[in-house]
């Protein structure tokens, strides 16, 4: 897969609606210690989809010893591959830069009951 490839407007523009249901799809993988999912988490950190319709993610965890790591990781490539559209998935992790709470959205801050200025 080519994540490097370069898009048009108009390829934007198409791939517009595939990109919404890949996120829908990624927001029902959850982080098993905590009851939030992991596009609201700020886990992912890259998501890329090229012009065959071929999606790349790059994911971090809330710790690099993360015990369910290989079952979200799973979940996550189950749930993007059976978005209609998706032609295939690569899935990389990493652990830099590390993640912490200011990667989190404000819909996760509310979910977690954290104060806004956390």
């Amino acid at each position: 897969m080519a994540k490097d490839e370069i898009l048009s407007a108009s390829d934007v523009k198409e791939l517009a609606p595939l990109y919404e249901s890949v996120v829908l799809a990624i927001k029902q993988v959850y982080d098993p210690e905590i009851p939030v999912n992991i596009y609201d988490l700020g886990l992912i950190y890259e998501l890329n989809i090229n012009k065959d319709h071929e999606v790349y993610i790059k994911m971090t965890f809330t710790a690099p010893n993360c015990p369910m790591a290989d079952e979200v990781i799973a979940d996550l490539r189950h749930n993007v591959e059976n978005t209609p559209g998706v032609k295939g998935v690569k899935i990389d992790l990493v652990f830099e830069p590390a993640w912490d709470t200011s990667m989190l959205s404000d819909e996760a801050r509310v979910e977690l009951g954290m104060d806004e200025d956390f």
